[in-house]
């Protein structure tokens, strides 16, 4: 299977955010399993929602234009630490290489020479062998509700 092309996406379009709205609710259902905790806010994210939320938007985009997984941060000034906001699989996709795919190119690409800082629910070991596996320190864990550990990571481009 050949290797889907990333490129940005453009969320004022109607099609692309509902695939991302999709995806998001679908690949959050999976890491809420995973942590056994469902009250990750982007569960109950409407489109409408996600729509309004001040980010940039990568995806990795197959041949007939389906998305099969996206990048998600907002903009911050240089000098300062870009802080991803989400990394969604479909999970009808996963184990191919799609979050790696993503990770890399806006790594090497888009935020060369930058921190990038990120979290994950401590539990999800799929996301923290990820990020560790490319370069990401992990710090301190960290509880913002009752019931949910985060873990925290950094890497310095």
């Amino acid at each position: 299977m050949p290797t889907p092309p990333v490129r940005p996406l453009d969320l004022t379009d109607d099609r692309t955010a509902r695939a991302v709205h999709r995806i998001g609710l679908a690949a959050y259902a999976v890491e809420a399993e995973l942590i056994g905790f469902d009250g990750i806010p982007a569960l109950g994210e409407s489109l409408a929602e996600l729509r309004a939320r001040p980010l940039r938007w990568l995806g990795a985009v197959g041949p007939e234009g389906a998305i099969g997984g996206f990048l998600a941060w907002e903009e911050t000034p240089p000098g300062e630490p870009v802080r991803l906001d989400r990394l969604c699989v479909d999970p009808a996709r996963l184990r191919r290489g799609i979050a790696s795919l993503l990770l890399r190119h806006a790594l090497t690409e888009l935020f060369a020479g930058r921190v990038v800082e990120v979290t994950t629910g401590a539990a999800n070991a799929p996301a923290v062998t990820l990020y560790e596996r490319l370069g990401f320190v992990r710090g301190a864990d960290f509880s913002p509700v009752p019931g949910l550990t985060m873990a925290s990571f950094s890497r310095h481009g």
